[in-house]
């Protein structure tokens, strides 16, 4: 409700309130609503979720804490107001609540009663932001991570300065590996670690130190002694980024103990019921691009691990274990949509729900999260036709939706109709998944302009799931095809490193297929091609019009365009040069370019647009700069769009989604007939 007051009262005093329109339409972002981390309490009766929507006069997403019971009745709000309140975890009696709130400036943590007082205490007056909150099994302590600030002494003092003297700031000193990130701009000194609070408030007492971090999950020994967490506490953290493992932190005297131990990532730890064993997620380190993370139970008397659902064959993540710890709850993708499944310990697994997802509102990304408790579980729920909404169920196929946050919106507003597709890739025949959107009001006798948007990562996926940016191209008139070609995940180990060390290789062959294959269609005009893509979609959007002429027009957005200064000037140097390629810039030169869009830009006659992030250190604006700069030295049209306020996630901030869209649709519409 607040969302839609802020957008008509908007409306109202610009003087720009009119008949609706029934199609999706850019300001229409703000309307959005979405669900996510459902929580359902111990009883498995009721589940409190985060209901998130946005600000159109700040420009800001906010969010606030709802609560229904698990058979869909007497739904309500907790909270209220133009803030964030996420991350509500049950106390283990089901009589509290904790959550995060930033109602009264930076984020803290604040109980509430829930015997129907509504009362609340805040219990923390935090300088940083908390996180991973997890109660202790009596319901007296609460852990948490929280990053403790560093300092660093100057290479040279500064001397001479007389009092008063209006000299510039003292210059950076940096020496650490990665000093800058993506969302958060130079990094401060400091280091995550973790802390114990009491359940009535106080001062939050430091359990780890060092020169590391200790984030992620934090799982609690039944008994109340130990706490169990992953960290890199390597001496060569830094220059090996991946190589964490699981430890446990004796809570009276903070000592720690090495669970596992070897070569690659283990991550996500719990601690069964009985005590007994520890489920985490991980891969042996391969150094490979794509690398499937495993399921695997610890036995703490054996002090041995094995892995359970080895045919999967699929990234596992959000473990939990069922209540008499005979096995364990996961999610994982598969073909472009997410799965809620179980497993015994025996190896029996059980598909319960599909659909989990619909977190990423611009692009189809994958997504979602879920709780369980009394063999009840609580899921976001999402489908191409509406973002995540709250889902319930207690066995296989039972699954129920309580919630329609958007129903105000899409009651009046026609979607594009979203159809999956299959087709074979010229390269090598094999089978490609993609899904076409057609424009609302679609004729099949009708020529319409296509528009083929790629997605990141390389390694992630796209799927059957609400995409806000490809919805708004088309109610432009256009028909969308996204794909996931080789390299993306959710197909398994082999299809996910096709492209290893190989990128971009042949993701162009299948882009191309799925191209030829709607235009088979004989509703799309073959002289109206677009082409665009961000970040490993920029890649590819560069990559194919050094290949093909056959697009009348492209947006390369966030794009890679020189591998070798890319690797130097990202955001995380210590991982890009040993995953996704064979070694060092300098070492294989001629490897480093040959995969470089910026080697075929001789090539390149489309009318091309770069879209960048202004503040992204993860595909930084020199790429943008130079690909710019060599598009205009070979007389090819061109522009550059450089985005305020925003990093690589340019869909974090409503006005710049829009803005992303809107510049998209006016360059095409430069070259469409």
């Amino acid at each position: 409700m607040l969302r839609l007051l802020s957008t008509l009262l908007f409306l109202v005093f610009s003087g720009t309130l009119m008949a609706q329109s029934s199609v999706f339409e850019p300001i229409d972002v703000f309307d959005l609503e979405y669900v996510s981390d459902p929580q359902i309490d111990p009883d498995g009766q009721r589940v409190i979720y985060v209901r998130n929507f946005k600000d159109i006069m700040t420009d800001r997403n906010l969010s606030n804490l709802w609560v229904v019971n698990f058979d869909g009745s007497d739904p309500r709000p907790l909270t209220s107001g133009a803030h964030n309140d996420y991350s509500p975890r049950w106390s283990p009696s089901g009589d509290r609540l904790v959550y995060l709130s930033t109602r009264e400036g930076r984020p803290q943590i604040y109980l509430r009663w829930l015997d129907g007082s509504g009362t609340e205490r805040r219990l923390t007056n935090l300088q940083q932001s908390p996180g991973n909150l997890s109660w202790s099994p009596d319901g007296r302590w609460l852990a948490f991570s929280m990053t403790v600030p560093g300092t660093t002494k100057p290479l040279s003092p500064r001397s001479g300065q007389p009092a008063g003297a209006a000299w510039a700031d003292a210059p950076k000193f940096i020496d650490q590996m990665v000093y800058r990130a993506d969302g958060a701009g130079f990094l401060k000194p400091g280091h995550q670690h973790i802390f114990l609070l009491s359940a009535d408030g106080g001062h939050p007492r430091q359990l780890t130190s060092g020169d590391f971090d200790h984030g992620g999950n934090l799982s609690w020994t039944p008994d109340g002694k130990s706490i169990v967490f992953s960290a890199n506490r390597h001496a060569n953290h830094e220059e090996d980024p991946l190589n964490s493992a699981i430890y446990q932190i004796e809570v009276a005297s903070g000592k720690i103990a090495t669970v596992t131990d070897r070569q690659g990532p283990d991550n996500g730890p719990v601690v069964s019921p009985d005590g007994n064993m520890i489920a985490y997620t991980g891969f042996d380190d391969r150094l490979q691009g794509y690398q499937v993370n495993n399921l695997y139970v610890y036995d703490r008397k054996s002090k041995k691990a094995r892995q359970l659902a080895s045919d999967l064959d699929r990234d596992v993540s959000n473990l939990h274990w069922d209540d008499g710890g005979k096995g364990l709850y996961f999610q994982y993708d598969s073909e472009g949509n997410t799965y809620l499944a179980h497993i015994t310990l025996d190896g029996k697994m059980t598909r319960l729900a599909d659909n989990l997802g619909g977190l990423s509102l611009g692009r189809p990304y994958s997504g979602g999260t879920f709780s369980v408790a009394q063999g009840n579980f609580a899921f976001t729920y999402g489908t191409p036709e509406h973002p995540a909404d709250l889902a319930v169920g207690f066995q296989e196929n039972s699954s129920m939706r309580l919630t329609n946050v958007n129903e105000d919106l899409f009651s009046y507003k026609k979607l594009g109709e979203v159809e999956e597709i299959w087709f074979n890739s010229g390269a090598d025949g094999r089978r490609v998944q993609g899904w076409l959107v057609k424009p609302p009001n679609f004729d099949p006798t009708k020529k319409y302009p296509f528009l083929l948007e790629i997605h990141g990562g390389p390694f992630t996926n796209y799927g059957s799931r609400f995409s806000a940016e490809i919805q708004l191209y088309a109610a432009a008139g256009y028909v969308v095809l996204y794909t996931n070609p080789r390299g993306s995940t959710s197909y398994g180990a082999e299809f996910g490193n096709l492209i290893h060390h190989n990128y971009p290789g042949e993701d162009y062959d299948d882009l191309m297929a799925g191209v030829d294959a709607v235009v088979a269609k004989g509703y799309v005009d073959p002289e109206q091609l677009f082409i665009t893509g961000g970040s490993g979609g920029g890649v590819l959007t560069a990559w194919s019009i050094g290949k093909t002429d056959r697009f009348a027009a492209a947006v390369v957005a966030k794009p890679v365009i020189n591998w070798y200064s890319f690797v130097l000037h990202a955001d995380n140097p210590n991982f890009f040069y040993k995953y996704w390629f064979p070694g060092k810039p300098w070492e294989h030169q001629e490897h480093y370019m040959a995969r470089s869009p910026i080697s075929l830009v001789g090539n390149v006659t489309t009318p091309t647009l770069l879209l960048t992030g202004e503040q992204d250190y993860r595909t930084p604006m020199s790429e943008t700069e130079q690909y710019y700069a060599a598009l205009k030295l070979e007389g090819v049209p061109s522009g550059m769009v450089r985005i305020q306020e925003s990093g690589h996630g340019i869909a974090n901030k409503p006005s710049n989604l829009i803005a992303k869209v809107e510049n998209i649709l006016a360059w095409f519409a430069r070259y469409r007939k």
